[in-house]
């Protein structure tokens, strides 16, 4: 297992390597640049802001003095001032070694449109919020996904199944921007249970992840479904029952582990997907996530934050793929590493 996941590793770097570079200069390729304006910029001000950020060298001498910044650690002393071009994002005091020293790592650099803040302070402020709305969309998709699609396999083609399933469609039909409002409308304004927007109170999770897991967890029970019903099908299921094992311990034991190999595979992506996509909800309830910073970064050039974002979802994702191999192992014993 640890060759395995060394080996995913690696290949882990040399994905976020090709992302990196690929969408570097696509950024570039696109007409327009992030000091672009409506009234227009001065000549001088133009080139002194290009040479502040190093936007007037050629796009090789660019890229690697960016992807250095992130890559190559640097050990500091007293003498060393925090800046929006000299900011990182890992900081380790070494004072056991030497006094004042420190290990810095990951300059991401700074945004270029809010100059007050640098790409390590969006992920830093924003980014945790990201993270608990996406975990608690997740634990929504499953724990209501999942069941279902049991549920709907056991009862095949009963008024329970098509009742499910039908659920399910609307909930894949049913885009975010729609459920949102509808929620905010009956259980804000309506009922006056729970708020419509913030963040910070547990009571600001439930309608932003309910909006953004119901969804999801209609696709979970689908395919849960889908497969269970496939598993329950095979010789080997037909045999535990032979032996006059319960039908209870046949589903748990002997169905559940292999019909959820599916399901693991898609909740990779979907973890990825769910923390670092989820613009449309955040701006629906108010909530301060990296969602509107990667959206708005794109419309003003802001090629710091993009490539930030994009290596940071890069990054989640293969990560998350990773774990979910990891997790066939354990529910199919066939499957090696």
């Amino acid at each position: 297992m640890a060759r395995f996941v060394a080996r995913r590793l690696m290949w882990l770097l040399l994905v976020l390597f090709v992302v990196s570079m690929v969408t570097f200069v696509l950024m570039r390729l696109v007409p327009g640049g992030p000091f672009a304006t409506e009234r227009g910029v001065p000549e001088t001000v133009l080139r002194a802001l290009e040479e502040k950020y190093n936007l007037n060298a050629t796009l090789p001498e660019q890229y690697l003095k960016w992807i250095g910044d992130i890559v190559i650690p640097r050990i500091t002393d007293d003498t060393y001032r925090p800046s929006a071009v000299n900011d990182y994002l890992i900081n380790i005091s070494l004072d056991f070694i030497q006094e004042d020293t420190d290990f810095r790592w990951m300059n991401f650099g700074p945004s270029l449109r809010v100059r007050s803040r640098t790409v390590n302070n969006i992920f830093q402020e924003n980014l945790p919020i990201s993270v608990q709305l996406g975990i608690a969309a997740l634990a929504v998709a499953m724990s209501i996904g999942v069941p279902a699609g049991v549920i709907a396999a056991l009862n095949r083609n009963s008024f329970g199944d098509y009742a499910g399933m039908g659920v399910a469609i609307i909930g894949v039909s049913v885009p975010v921007i729609i459920m949102g409002p509808t929620l905010q409308y009956l259980f804000g304004v309506q009922w006056g249970i729970l708020p419509v927007s913030g963040w910070g109170k547990p009571e600001n999770v439930i309608l932003p992840a309910f909006a953004l897991g119901f969804a999801q967890s209609a696709l979970l029970a689908r395919l849960t479904r889908a497969s269970l019903l496939q598993v329950l099908n095979e010789d080997y299921i037909r045999t535990a029952r032979a032996k006059g094992l319960s039908e209870r311990m046949v589903i748990i034991f002997h169905a559940m582990k292999n019909s959820l190999i599916p399901v693991v595979t898609v909740l990779g992506p979907l973890f990825a997907a769910l923390l670092t996509g989820t613009f449309v909800t955040e701006t629906i309830f108010g909530i301060p996530g990296m969602g509107r910073y990667f959206v708005t970064a794109v419309t003003n050039r802001d090629y710091p934050v993009i490539m930030g974002t994009i290596l940071l979802y890069a990054g989640f994702l293969v990560l998350a793929n990773m774990l979910v191999d990891i997790l066939y192992a354990w529910l199919d014993p066939r499957i090696r590493f």
